[in-house]
């Protein structure tokens, strides 16, 4: 299987030689990556840079690569969900482990450093907006795992949500690059995130169509599964984790708490908040993650 060649039809690439979505080529690309969701918000990472030396935009996908603290880095856009984490875990896989001229996988694999920046909401009372919080396991609400081999490890937390809410379906449950995690300071509480496959009901949030579990966000807050309770929501971190399980990558999802849900507040100072997650991650993760580009 390793040496197959990968059709034309599964693999598509554009014109320039370039990977499809991302529009992205092997030499545009760092080992350390910053992700964020929103394509105006590349800016406010890649502002920091010493020098940007690469540009480009396709879709929800904006990236820029240059150079900080002596290191190339990348900083890029998602858009939302994990259905845009999955094109965007094998897109980049595929610019490090498959040669696009011969459209074959590499005997030896590159392992990227993938560093998700994030806004996220809270269901604790006690997490207040301005938080700073590392997701140390993520649990996937979508349906994005059920077409991929299911993670390996502890999976007793999405057991005990789909046993509470009474889902149809399994959910599933992936951790945090344990090294990763390890580099980050006391500026950054750990949690779990309940990745969300929509921002308004899925997240327990009514407007005009109420949603089909009642009292979901207090249900899911008082859950505690072996002393460890649920602490945030968001739409992509689950996503990320599993597939870079699967793929051999290492991913950490860093959160902005930009609302308490509990108490119904939304952080004022937002921007300064994400602001701060990002200057200190690119300061932590420039200074400790190995150059492998």
């Amino acid at each position: 299987m390793e040496n197959r060649q990968i059709p034309e039809s599964e693999l598509i690439l554009n014109r320039d030689g370039s990977i499809y979505h991302l529009h992205l080529k092997p030499e545009n690309l760092a080992s350390l990556i910053f992700t964020v969701g929103d394509p105006d918000r590349v800016g406010l990472v890649s502002e920091h840079f010493d020098r940007i030396d690469f540009k480009i935009k396709k879709r929800e996908f904006v990236t820029h690569t240059g150079w900080l603290n002596g290191k190339k880095v990348t900083a890029m856009s998602t858009g939302m969900g994990t259905s845009n984490i999955e094109i965007l875990l094998t897109e980049l896989d595929a610019l490090v482990n498959v040669d696009l001229k011969t459209r074959t996988v590499k005997p030896e694999k590159t392992s990227l450093n993938i560093i998700r920046l994030g806004t996220s909401g809270s269901m604790q009372e006690d997490i207040p907006v301005g938080t700073l919080l590392a997701s140390e396991i993520g649990i996937g609400l979508d349906s994005l795992m059920q077409f991929y081999p299911h993670p390996t490890g502890d999976q007793s937390i999405a057991l005990a949500i789909q046993k509470e809410l009474g889902l149809s379906f399994t959910p599933y449950q992936a951790m945090a690059d344990p090294e990763l995690l390890s580099y980050l300071d006391n500026q950054y509480i750990r949690g779990v995130t309940l990745t969300c496959p929509g921002f308004y009901a899925p997240q327990g949030r009514e407007v005009r169509l109420k949603p089909r579990f009642d009292s979901m966000i207090e249900r899911l807050a008082a859950m505690s599964v072996g002393g460890v309770r649920l602490t945030n929501f968001e739409m992509e971190t689950a996503g990320y984790y599993a597939l870079a399980e699967l793929k051999g990558h290492r991913t950490l999802s860093l959160n902005a708490i930009v609302a308490n849900r509990p108490l119904k507040v939304f952080d004022p100072s937002a921007e300064e908040t994400v602001k701060k997650m990002i200057r200190s991650a690119l300061d932590i993760f420039t200074k400790f993650c190995p150059d492998i580009s």
